[in-house]
């Protein structure tokens, strides 16, 4: 419960907070007090917290450093009380005041908190309840396709931001190879034999879900020592303002050497992943009934918990888009519970977070025996499931809200962190409320389960506004209008009218097919079979365009709009890239050189480096800055050559021979210019070729032809600029001029 009230008192803003409630929330933070002043808020809670006997004292920490300008000290303002049942709740209540009161906006690409003076009066005390005991953050992906090469003061940033947005549940998973380390060196597995095992850092996600195990490792002995200490950091934060750190337990894999140390030991080879052969997949799982299953799942999570702690609720998926040996009910019942009893023979307050994105990406294998022996194979109420696709693709609806087992409804979203307008807004603004009324519903909670984040914030701000809501937004069109003056802090009817277009159109996708997979042509291999085909009308992305650049006189001071307008430019561009694309194929097929020539032209030589040169323009869009945060891990100059090659691989090939191929793949100055681009030209040319020598395109050759050029820019040592050059408002007037007419004849 959140209560803010505003009275005349010195000039300070002040955030404090009331007792805890008995049960979950007594483990809260019972109280938070935090100062500030003036037209800033930067840091929340930053203050340590202790802990003594499982108790958290709130220590005093300042939101802002600087003197309320324009106040004297003695001078009387108003005064600003939040109180909260937990630290989160008083934080979630600061941010309402902040956006409703204030017309302030907290994101990630950078937040607009200028405070207006004096600081508006709240009528009378405003209370508000959540409906959802939990809200959730993260999907186990994030932590390799967006988190993986943080530091300390870019995760401190991310946890206040889920303070602000009211989160109280996410993922800590960091640190927990360095505690396999110790098991598996327990159990006598060697040095070698673990580190051949453990994937590089980019890939973690998967090995840590049995997908993968090896490729593009091993990881260093200084990587365990900085992530073990960033798990402490990023747990004390955590802990601080009352939200609940899921860690990590034992799924069952184990790494091959297990049947060196114990020849008896009962495995299961499982199938390959991602069109990965078995020397980077195919894991061992471990048979339910094998002795060895409860010792090594009890180990780790004795060492986990006595290293960092535990807030009870554990993540742990054995069968993540990975078919199980057997589709018996008894097997899968007991592959369940063996996960479960290894969890409670060290915490006998165990609760087990699984994502329930097994059920959604297999339905042929899980039906409904198959779900049910999972779901009953853990208490009631001891399971905690991710219902983690469902404003698209729910389960809960199949699965008669998931046999009686509580659940999170949560909105995925994105996947591979992939640029891209996209989003499902109607579904995600119902989809709570039809949950929560769905017959017996056990719905508990919302959540957010993007694979990749720092995109598309408009959908984030509405999924964790909803959060605190009990219904829906009941006009759309009104909060995007008012979304867009929060985060450029004025109102401008311009910049309104192209946010409803985009509400319209790009944010309005409908039904199963909807996926946040960018698979526009700009972004994947070239070839002939390219689907360009959208849910929305093109016409209403230019449109928007046009408008969004008519308020840039009044906007471009605003970090945020240059952002948006950048990003819609962008947009436009990959809607170009589409129509060029199509022309050069049907002069390709019609065997028109000329015009076959002309197309390809634009595209690749004018076209894609516009548009890399427009991303340089801001550093959120930098391939030099995504490079330089892996080599600020490294401890030595071949360490960050490494975690710089896991990051290539992981942005373009995703495997050593393209396996899982642009998966990821992201519109950033200088992978534009030297991936994408010289992979058309190749492309284009080749097309050319063809029709000049009256001979057929070859796909295979061009195929292997094409790799070369893919795998060069992985292995390349080239660096790249990680500061911006350029102005951003200029150079999206400059392709805009140049195409906004064209599209508007039909003449691209």
């Amino acid at each position: 419960m959140v209560a803010v009230a505003v009275a005349a008192a010195v000039g300070v803003l002040l955030l404090a907070g009331a007792g805890g409630a008995a049960g979950d929330e007594a483990r809260e933070a019972a109280a938070v007090r935090a100062r500030g002043a003036g037209g800033c808020l930067r840091r929340l809670g930053r203050a340590p917290t202790s802990r003594v006997r499982g108790a958290r004292r709130w220590l005093p920490s300042r939101l802002c450093d600087r003197p309320y300008e324009g106040l004297g000290r003695r001078r009387a303002a108003r005064v600003l009380r939040v109180r909260g049942s937990t630290g989160v709740a008083a934080a979630a209540g600061l941010h309402r005041y902040l956006r409703d009161f204030c017309g302030c906006h907290v994101a990630w690409s950078g937040s607009q908190l200028r405070l207006p003076r004096p600081l508006p009066a709240v009528p009378g005390e405003l209370t508000e309840a959540t409906p959802n005991r939990y809200r959730y953050y993260q999907n186990v992906c994030t932590q390799s396709y967006s988190f993986v090469w943080w530091d300390w003061a870019r995760w401190e940033q991310e946890i206040d931001w889920m303070a602000l947005n009211g989160i109280n549940l996410a993922l800590a998973w960091s640190g927990q190879e360095a505690i396999w380390q110790r098991v598996y060196l327990t159990l006598g597995l060697t040095q070698a034999e673990i580190n051949e095992f453990f994937t590089g850092p980019a890939f973690l996600a998967w090995g840590r879900m049995g997908n993968l195990h090896t490729w593009d490792g091993p990881l260093p002995s200084s990587w365990h020592i900085k992530q073990l200490y960033l798990q402490h950091r990023v747990l004390d934060r955590m802990r601080s303002f009352g939200m609940t750190p899921v860690l990590p337990a034992f799924a069952g894999h184990v790494p091959e050497a297990v049947t060196r140390v114990f020849p008896q030991v009962n495995v299961t080879k499982m199938g390959s992943w991602g069109h990965f052969n078995c020397s980077y997949s195919c894991s061992f799982l471990l048979a339910p009934e094998d002795p060895i299953f409860p010792i090594i799942g009890s180990l780790f999570l004795r060492e986990l918990v006595k290293e960092f702690g535990t807030d009870h609720i554990y993540g742990a998926d054995t069968f993540n888009e990975m078919q199980p040996p057997s589709s018996e009910p008894s097997y899968l019942a007991a592959a369940t519970t063996a996960v479960y009893e290894a969890m409670i023979a060290v915490d006998t307050e165990a609760v087990w977070l699984l994502q329930g994105w097994l059920f959604q990406h297999q339905p042929q294998f899980w039906g409904p025996a198959q779900i049910r022996a999972v779901l009953g194979a853990v208490p009631r109420g001891r399971l905690l499931v991710l219902d983690l696709f469902a404003e698209s693709q729910p389960v809960y609806t199949r699965t008669a809200s998931f046999q009686g087992q509580p659940f999170i409804w949560c909105m995925l979203h994105n996947f591979g962190g992939n640029h891209g307008l996209f989003g499902a807004l109607e579904a995600v603004n119902g989809g709570p409320e039809a949950a929560r009324l769905f017959p017996n519903s056990t719905m508990v909670g919302t959540g957010m389960a993007p694979e990749g984040i720092s995109q598309n914030e408009v959908v984030y701000s509405l999924m964790a506004e909803l959060g605190w809501r009990k219904d829906p937004v009941p006009d759309l069109a009104a909060w995007v209008t008012n979304f867009a003056a929060r985060r450029y802090g004025v109102s401008h009817p311009d910049a309104g009218a192209a946010w409803r277009l985009l509400l319209q159109s790009v944010y309005n996708c409908s039904g199963e097919a909807c996926r946040g997979h960018n698979r526009s042509p700009l972004v994947r291999r070239p070839s002939l079979q390219m689907n360009t085909s959208v849910w929305y009308n093109r016409s209403s992305v230019f449109e928007a365009w046009r408008l969004l650049l008519t308020s840039a006189p009044s906007l471009a001071a605003s970090s945020a709009f240059r952002y948006d307008l950048l990003d819609l430019t962008r947009q436009a561009v990959q809607e170009l890239v589409s129509l060029y694309y199509e022309e050069a194929r049907s002069a390709y097929l019609s065997k028109e050189l000329t015009s076959l020539l002309r197309a390809g032209g634009i595209l690749a030589y004018e076209l894609l480096p516009a548009l890399d040169e427009l991303l340089a323009s801001d550093s959120r869009f930098l391939l030099g800055r995504w490079l330089e945060q892996a080599r600020a891990v490294a401890v030595s100059e071949a360490e960050a050559d490494f975690y710089e090659q896991n990051s290539r691989y992981q942005l373009t090939l995703w495997g050593p021979e393209g396996n899982i191929l642009d998966y990821a793949n992201k519109q950033l100055a200088g992978l534009v210019a030297n991936y994408y681009t010289p992979r058309w030209r190749l492309f284009l040319e080749a097309l050319a070729d063809s029709v000049a020598q009256g001979i057929p395109f070859q796909q295979h050759q061009f195929d292997k032809n094409v790799f070369q050029l893919e795998q060069a820019f992985v292995l390349s040592k080239q660096r790249y600029p990680s500061q911006p050059r350029g102005d951003t408002v200029d150079l999206a007037k400059k392709i805009f001029l140049k195409y906004y007419p064209r599209w508007v004849a039909g003449s691209w």
